[in-house]
């Protein structure tokens, strides 16, 4: 029996399999009002998806879609 009480991983649960670093309102779930990459116990990603989400939110900053720090 699966508990349905348990969190899943939100791109596992909703079939996402790419995440593309243009798409910026999907990543602003991932990153604080700060700009800082939410941690895995906060995100409920899979460990797999939260290296993605990561290598994906730090991508998107370096071309400036997304900030580094926000003051």
């Amino acid at each position: 029996m699966d508990n349905k009480t348990e969190k899943s991983c939100y791109l596992c649960a909703n079939n996402i399999d790419k995440i593309d670093y243009k798409d910026t309102n999907l990543l602003q779930k991932f990153i604080t009002p700060q700009g800082k990459i939410r941690p895995p116990r906060k995100t409920f990603l899979c460990a797999k998806h939260q290296r993605v989400v990561a290598k994906t939110v730090k991508r998107a900053r370096s071309i400036a879609l997304l900030p580094f720090v926000r003051t």
